[in-house]
């Protein structure tokens, strides 16, 4: 019988089975303390930034709260953009009390324009939740995907499909909030599987 890939034990783990891993990432560390809470999740974007917001009280599953995706329009100035992502990050955090934020990092893009506007816009949902005193923790895109999917690489697509099944939702979300779902799961499943973020 052949043994199990690295894919489906990493699947097995993060949804509860009992398939073990071999060989974790040397940046995760032992945790005790299941996640227990709410977190808003950020897919962070100058144009379309997705937020979520995510309950977790172990042993339950997550609860899906709501999400939105903020779309400041076309004719928004880089500045305006900014200005809308916060107040709207700011206005969730006042109305829910979120216990983290969880927030997609900067992904590795060769225009050096994208890749200041990307920044620009996780920095004003970061400051929002730093204001806040609300701890805030970052994941790759590869990790995100691979605690929601079991494989780093699976697109979009899938992500949106596998967040409606893990939340039961009726309808797939669009892919920015779905994205925003997904990082929050991240987080969850990161500390409530006896793993730690890496600093």
């Amino acid at each position: 019988m052949p043994k199990p890939s690295a894919r489906a034990l990493w699947a097995a783990r993060l949804r509860g089975g009992k398939g073990t891993v071999r060989a974790l990432p040397e940046t995760f560390s032992a945790s005790r303390t299941p996640f227990s809470g709410i977190i808003l999740g950020i897919d962070p974007s100058l144009r379309g930034t997705g937020l979520a917001l995510v309950r977790f009280e172990p042993p339950q599953k997550g609860r899906f709260l709501m999400s939105e995706t903020i779309r400041p329009g076309s004719s928004a100035s880089f500045t305006e953009c900014l200005g809308v992502i916060a107040a709207a990050v700011r206005r969730l955090m006042e109305a829910h009390g979120p216990d983290a934020v969880a927030i997609e990092e900067t992904i590795y893009v060769q225009n050096f324009q994208t890749a200041q506007k990307l920044g620009a816009a996780r920095g004003a949902a970061i400051g929002q939740a730093a204001s806040c005193a609300i701890p805030v923790y970052e994941y790759s895109p590869l990790r995100i995907k691979q605690a929601v999917v079991g494989y780093g690489r699976a697109s979009k697509e899938q992500v949106t499909r596998q967040v409606s099944d893990l939340f039961n939702l009726k309808q797939e979300l669009p892919y920015d909030e779905a994205d925003a779902v997904a990082v929050a799961y991240c987080h969850a499943m990161t500390l409530g599987r006896g793993f730690v973020a890496p600093r």
